[in-house]
Protein backbone atom coordinates (compact mmCIF):
# COMPACT_ATOMS: atom_id res chain seq x y z
CA UNK A 1 0.00 0.00 0.00
CA UNK A 2 2.69 2.28 0.84
CA UNK A 3 4.62 3.70 -2.18
CA UNK A 4 7.38 5.84 -0.37
CA UNK A 5 7.74 8.10 2.82
CA UNK A 6 9.37 11.32 2.75
CA UNK A 7 10.87 12.92 5.77
CA UNK A 8 11.55 16.32 6.46
CA UNK A 9 15.61 17.45 6.97
CA UNK A 10 17.27 21.12 7.92
CA UNK A 11 20.38 19.59 5.98
CA UNK A 12 20.29 17.59 3.01
CA UNK A 13 23.99 16.93 2.46
CA UNK A 14 24.09 15.44 6.24
CA UNK A 15 20.75 13.60 5.61
CA UNK A 16 21.95 12.01 2.35
CA UNK A 17 25.13 11.02 3.81
CA UNK A 18 22.80 9.19 6.87
CA UNK A 19 20.55 7.25 3.94
CA UNK A 20 23.47 6.43 1.59
CA UNK A 21 25.30 4.43 3.91
CA UNK A 22 21.92 2.77 5.64
CA UNK A 23 20.58 1.85 2.03
CA UNK A 24 23.89 0.77 0.81
CA UNK A 25 23.39 -1.51 3.27
CA UNK A 26 19.75 -2.33 2.24
CA UNK A 27 20.90 -3.04 -1.14
CA UNK A 28 18.93 0.46 -2.14
CA UNK A 29 20.07 3.00 -4.77
CA UNK A 30 19.15 6.56 -5.31
CA UNK A 31 16.39 6.26 -7.66
CA UNK A 32 15.45 9.66 -7.98
CA UNK A 33 17.18 13.46 -6.95
CA UNK A 34 15.85 16.42 -8.30
CA UNK A 35 15.75 20.28 -6.80
CA UNK A 36 16.42 19.09 -2.92
CA UNK A 37 14.80 16.09 -2.78
CA UNK A 38 16.54 12.14 -2.89
CA UNK A 39 14.82 9.37 -2.64
CA UNK A 40 16.33 5.75 -2.28
CA UNK A 41 13.96 2.63 -3.58
CA UNK A 42 14.11 0.54 -6.21
CA UNK A 43 11.17 0.58 -8.80
CA UNK A 44 8.44 -1.67 -8.55
CA UNK A 45 9.82 -3.04 -5.06
CA UNK A 46 8.98 -2.09 -1.66
CA UNK A 47 8.30 1.57 -0.61
CA UNK A 48 11.26 3.96 -0.44
CA UNK A 49 12.24 6.87 1.43
CA UNK A 50 12.63 10.71 0.38
CA UNK A 51 14.15 13.75 1.76
CA UNK A 52 13.07 17.05 1.64
CA UNK A 53 13.33 20.40 3.13
CA UNK A 54 10.13 21.16 4.02
CA UNK A 55 8.05 23.38 0.88
CA UNK A 56 6.51 25.84 3.18
CA UNK A 57 9.95 26.95 4.04
CA UNK A 58 9.78 26.62 7.85
CA UNK A 59 12.51 24.54 9.59
CA UNK A 60 12.16 20.84 9.52
CA UNK A 61 10.61 19.22 13.06
CA UNK A 62 9.85 15.38 13.64
CA UNK A 63 6.63 13.74 14.47
CA UNK A 64 5.61 12.80 17.80
CA UNK A 65 4.94 9.31 17.22
CA UNK A 66 5.93 8.76 13.87
CA UNK A 67 8.75 5.49 12.94
CA UNK A 68 10.02 4.55 9.61
CA UNK A 69 10.31 0.60 9.69
CA UNK A 70 12.96 -0.82 7.92
CA UNK A 71 13.09 -4.83 7.16
CA UNK A 72 16.14 -6.34 7.71
CA UNK A 73 17.08 -9.82 5.90
CA UNK A 74 18.82 -11.11 9.19
CA UNK A 75 19.72 -10.37 13.26
CA UNK A 76 23.08 -9.73 12.01
CA UNK A 77 21.72 -6.93 9.29
CA UNK A 78 19.53 -5.38 12.08
CA UNK A 79 23.13 -4.60 14.06
CA UNK A 80 24.94 -3.73 10.95
CA UNK A 81 21.77 -1.27 9.90
CA UNK A 82 21.97 -0.26 13.48
CA UNK A 83 25.52 0.16 13.64
CA UNK A 84 25.62 2.05 10.60
CA UNK A 85 23.02 4.80 12.13
CA UNK A 86 24.98 5.58 14.77
CA UNK A 87 28.70 6.09 12.66
CA UNK A 88 26.52 8.23 10.58
CA UNK A 89 25.14 10.45 13.10
CA UNK A 90 22.21 8.80 14.47
CA UNK A 91 21.47 8.40 18.26
CA UNK A 92 20.20 5.42 20.00
CA UNK A 93 16.70 4.91 20.56
CA UNK A 94 17.42 1.38 21.95
CA UNK A 95 19.65 -1.08 20.79
CA UNK A 96 18.77 -4.44 19.10
CA UNK A 97 17.31 -7.35 20.57
CA UNK A 98 13.75 -9.09 20.71
CA UNK A 99 10.84 -7.39 21.51
CA UNK A 100 8.14 -8.91 22.52
CA UNK A 101 7.04 -13.02 22.17
CA UNK A 102 6.66 -12.87 18.96
CA UNK A 103 9.84 -13.34 17.28
CA UNK A 104 10.12 -9.53 16.47
CA UNK A 105 13.72 -8.51 16.17
CA UNK A 106 14.57 -5.09 16.02
CA UNK A 107 17.02 -1.79 16.54
CA UNK A 108 16.05 1.77 16.95
CA UNK A 109 17.73 4.84 15.83
CA UNK A 110 17.12 8.92 15.17
CA UNK A 111 18.51 9.99 11.63
CA UNK A 112 20.57 13.22 12.67
CA UNK A 113 17.79 15.35 11.74
CA UNK A 114 15.68 13.20 14.81
CA UNK A 115 13.18 10.99 12.18
CA UNK A 116 13.22 8.50 14.39
CA UNK A 117 13.28 4.50 11.99
CA UNK A 118 14.32 1.04 13.42
CA UNK A 119 15.51 -1.89 11.23
CA UNK A 120 13.79 -5.37 12.31
CA UNK A 121 12.89 -8.19 11.00
CA UNK A 122 9.93 -10.45 12.59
Amino acid sequence: MIGYVTLGTNDLARAAKFYDAIAAELVTPRMMEFDGFIAWGKPGGAAGIGLTKPFDGNAATVGNGVMVALEAKDKEQVHRLYDIALANGGTCEGPPGPRGDGGFYAGYFRDPDGNKLNAFIM
